[in-house]
């Protein structure tokens, strides 16, 4: 009943949540046991904080759920490969598993730029490009809005 593709959906809703605020489309959900205990949408220019990735805000909305500073035995389904700062976040919570949408060979620091994993203590399980070309779809087509951008 429950799949990769069914979490990384809700994750893809929550980005529209961003889209509609005039965020960086990016959406997060944190799952337990087959249960959505969090999920996020980028709020960076809302809040005024470059920290508010979606990630982050996930991760701290399923620290205060569970009652917990690590989520062992959760998995993280986000739209697009973490960067530096939220993959540095992912390794310390100790997810899991990671499965993100779109690549992003520029900032993404997961399977690109310096691939965090390599150099922590905890390593989760990581499989990119899940629901990839809807997630770049939606990535690519908010940044023509902003700028000439080539996907």
């Amino acid at each position: 009943m429950f799949n990769n593709a069914f979490f990384m959906n809700i994750a893809y809703e929550n980005a529209l949540l961003a889209l509609h605020s005039d965020e960086v489309p990016v959406g997060a959900v944190i799952v337990k046991d087959t249960k959505i205990i969090a999920r996020a949408h980028n709020l960076v220019e809302k809040n005024k904080n470059a920290l508010h990735h979606a990630e982050i805000l996930c991760i701290q909305e399923a620290c205060k759920t569970l009652g917990e500073k690590y989520l062992i035995g959760c998995d993280l389904y986000v739209t697009l490969e973490p960067c530096i700062m939220c993959a540095g976040a992912i390794a310390h919570v100790k997810f899991r598993r990671v499965y993100f949408g779109a690549y992003d060979p520029k900032r993404g620091s997961v399977e690109h730029a310096l691939q965090v994993f390599k150099y922590t203590n905890h390593k989760p399980e990581v499989y990119g490009g899940i629901c990839e070309k809807k997630c770049k779809i939606l990535l690519c087509d908010y940044f023509k809005t902003k700028r000439v951008l080539s996907c």
